[in-house]
């Protein structure tokens, strides 16, 4: 095989939670995460030596501080393989909370897997993934998930049921190390009910993931960006279910019954100037 095509899908964070703060510096989470039906497109060809990225984002670095970069040269390192070369075609949100770089980076390590014959299965590409970072294992598991520890512990759950997902960026970038960094985990007052989310997505009730929607880093990342607060209000007045941000911010997604309201919702959003950048989605 000489070339590869494969999808790398977005994410959205349906609840996140943040236990404490580890010695090491990380922080224990528990999180329950969630495909949606935005991707990036990554092709990938052999090469005779080194690793090579070109991509239609002018502002992504293509060198050794691409998560793409790194996940190949652990695998090239790894298993023998000689060379690389990616095109990256992106679509999901810069700096944007949905995991835009570690799923680039998952769908990299499937992507050489294929590539090579190297036959890895799930679980030995989601120990290596780790090492790029703590949403790598999450993003080659894919679906519905919980995931503790840092992230990379992770429990397959039943899909969530059907519904339309708006999801809007700000025009305006986050660091997920500055939000980490300016979290007070002990002085989080209202934790979202994982457990009670993670059940509601096993008795397939949308209702009740709905009612237990919640992440403790808005604490942080909507003091500084207040415009995330206003989207969240403006979804839910255009007929949202309910509305979060995602990660660390800045996108906002919004859970729709009715596909009308959602489409409706996309349309003003694009008109309006609250967003950067608006889709209509759905679960994967």
């Amino acid at each position: 095989m000489d070339g590869y095509r494969i999808k790398a899908y977005a994410k959205i964070n349906l609840g996140l939670d943040v236990v404490r703060r580890l010695p090491n510096g990380y922080h224990e989470v528990r999180m329950v995460m969630q495909n949606v039906g935005l991707w990036d497109e990554l092709t990938l060809e052999r090469a005779e030596g080194g690793i090579t990225i070109t991509t239609d984002a002018d502002s992504l670095p293509t060198g050794e501080d691409n998560l793409i970069h790194k996940a190949a040269r652990l695998m090239l390192d790894k298993y023998g393989c000689p060379g690389l070369r990616v095109h990256l075609r992106k679509t999901i949100p810069i700096a944007a909370g949905m995991a835009g770089g570690s799923t680039d980076a998952a769908a990299a390590m499937k992507g050489i897997s294929h590539l090579y014959g190297l036959g890895l299965s799930p679980a030995q590409l989601m120990e290596d993934g780790v090492a790029i970072g703590a949403d790598v294992p999450y993003c080659i598991l894919g679906g519905t998930a919980l995931a503790e520890g840092i992230g990379e512990k992770l429990t397959p759950l039943p899909p969530l049921p059907f519904c339309h997902i708006l999801i809007a960026k700000p025009a305006v970038s986050v660091s997920t190390k500055y939000v980490y960094q300016h979290l007070d985990a002990s002085g989080i007052e209202m934790h979202p009910d994982i457990d009670g989310m993670v059940q509601a997505v096993r008795d397939g009730s949308l209702r009740g993931v709905l009612e237990r929607m919640g992440n403790v880093l808005e604490t942080v990342t909507v003091p500084a960006h207040p415009v995330i607060a206003d989207i969240k209000a403006r979804m839910r007045e255009l007929g949202a279910a309910d509305s979060l941000m995602s990660g660390s911010g800045p996108t906002v997604f919004g859970i729709f019954l009715d596909r009308g309201k959602a489409e409706a919702a996309l349309e003003r959003f694009r008109q309006e100037e609250l967003a950067g950048q608006a889709f209509l989605t759905t679960p994967v």
